[in-house]
Order: C-alpha cells, then structure tokens, then sequence
C-alpha cells in the first residue's frame, strides 16, 4: 500500500506567503494576528517538513531560497483555488462579481442599474471594471461582459446587443464649424478616437469607400468614455457604439450628424463563469440581462 502523503500544515504555508509578501515577521504576524515567535515556528514547522531552509534570515529583512520560492509558488496557488472554491461553495454572503469594460460599464450598465435593484432590492451586484481591450474572464468573477466579433455559439454566452457603430458630435459648434451633414464634410473635421488602434473609424470609413488617411487630424484616447465625452465638448466627431452614447443622445448632448449606421457583425455578450454556479442571484441576473438586451433596439 502507497504510504500516506503528509500534506504541510495550511496555517504554515498561508505564514509563509504572509512574510513574503511583507519582507518581515513583525508585519506578518500583525496581518495574521499571531505573535511574531508564533510566525517563525510556523516557518520552521515547513522547512522541518520539506527539510530544507526556505528563508535566509538577516537583522533586515528575510529572503526566500530557490526551494522556498518553490513552495512559495505551490502556497499561492493553494490558497488562491481554496478561496476560489469557498466563493462557489458558499457564495450567500457575498455580491455577484460582474467584470466589465469601463466605459461599457459607465454608458451602458450604470444608466440600468437603477432598474435592477427596483427589480430585486435584496441582491447586490460588484461591479469590477477594467480598461485593458480585452476583459479577461479567466480571473475570479461570476460573470463577465465581453466582445466578440460573431455571436456566440457558446450557450454560457449571452448576447445583449449587436456592436453597431455611428459618428458622433456636439450638438453645436464641432472645431469652431457646424456639425458635418454629410460623409464627404468630414475630411474638414478631426475625428476623435476611443482606442490606439482607431480600429472603429477604420472599419466605418472601409464600409462607406473610404479610408483612413493620415492626412486627417486624429484626437486619440484610449477609452471610449473619454472619446466620447471630446466629442460633447466639440473637440471633432467620434466614432462609438450606438449603445455606448445612447445616453447623450437622448440628453441631447450628443447627435448622429448623418449616417448611415454600421453592423459589424459583432456582439456584447454576458458570459456566465462557473463560478456563478451555485450563486443563489444568478438566475436573477441572467433574466435582466436578457430583459436589457430586449429592450436596446439600434438604429
């Protein structure tokens, strides 16, 4: 018979990401509410058990050996998969985690959320945003709003509305000039960018015979939300999501000067993770959001 493995003490290996992470024992045993003797014989009940030394102690600071970044790396993995499993065992006491782009989360989803907590005032969502191109669902979260340039066959996919893009501009003066009333006025106004890559006007202009020269002038940010808010101010004529500025438009702060408005044939999707699984608001949240997406009608 296989000998039984002997798995290393948790509150040893959780000591030990603890005094790497701060450099010392003092503010390790603060964080872990343990006296600064109780740290070290946790470190020394894991070097007893690898039998090796996994720290080199100074009147400094302390320094991991190779073997103790190796089991550095295998604690930080532990912990993070327990943590993980806790939040889907028993996800009662905590919010739903959504991770969503920001400017998405600012023109699309905050103007609904008055709506879902009308809808369901004993549930609480998280809103986590972040501005990268991409959101990465591969982080702890429940669910995700994401892109994706066709629509989704995956059925943990959930579309909420097709991308379709328009040019936008202040209701006023754009660059000390009248609103552009037509594609060929254009080439006389700055075209304001949401993204580095000025991949939205690209495939507008593309899509109506035309093509991004250089020779035009180019206001370029790197969210949507910033682009969008240039384009009230009247610094030029931005090119979005209809989804995204249908709030200023229907304010009046925004227009669409002429069209026409363009499919690209991609979609924002809820994509449910499984860590939602077993969340007691998760079929909640899954309707209104299918609720939303009924209701958004693009041009």
């Amino acid at each position: 018979m296989d000998k039984l493995f002997r798995a290393p003490s948790m509150h040893a290996l959780q000591a030990l990401v603890e005094v790497a992470d701060t450099g010392n024992f003092t503010e390790a045993a603060t964080r872990l509410c343990l006296t600064q003797s109780a740290v070290s014989r946790k470190i020394q009940q894991l070097e007893s058990h690898y039998g090796v030394a996994l720290l080199l102690r100074s009147s400094r600071n302390v320094a991991l050996t190779a073997e103790g970044k190796e089991v550095l790396a295998s604690a930080r993995r532990l912990l993070t998969e327990l943590q993980s499993l806790q939040a889907r065992l028993v996800p009662q006491d905590r919010p739903l985690r959504i991770r969503i782009h920001v400017s998405l989360a600012v023109r699309w989803l905050l103007p609904r959320l008055t709506d879902f907590y009308h809808q369901h005032p004993d549930l609480t969502l998280s809103i986590e945003t972040v501005a990268t191109a991409q959101v990465d669902p591969s982080h702890d979260c429940d669910a995700c709003i994401v892109y994706l340039p066709t629509a989704p066959a995956d059925p943990a996919q959930h579309t909420l509305f097709e991308e379709t893009l328009v040019p936008v501009c202040a209701p006023g003066l754009v660059d000390g000039k009248p609103a552009p009333a037509s594609l060929d006025a254009l080439a006389h106004y700055p075209l304001i960018h949401g993204s580095t890559e000025h991949l939205e006007w690209a495939c507008w202009l593309k899509a109506n015979g035309q093509a991004l020269s250089g020779h035009r002038k180019h206001v370029t940010f790197n969210l949507d939300e910033l682009a969008l808010d240039a384009a009230s101010r009247g610094l030029g004529i931005a090119m979005t999501d209809l989804a995204l500025a249908q709030e200023q438009i229907d304010r009046g702060d925004l227009i669409i000067p002429f069209g026409p408005a363009l499919k690209t044939g991609g979609v924002y999707a809820l994509w449910m993770q499984p860590a939602s699984t077993r969340h007691p608001a998760r079929q909640a949240v899954l309707d209104w959001f299918s609720g939303q997406s009924s209701v958004y009608m693009p041009l």
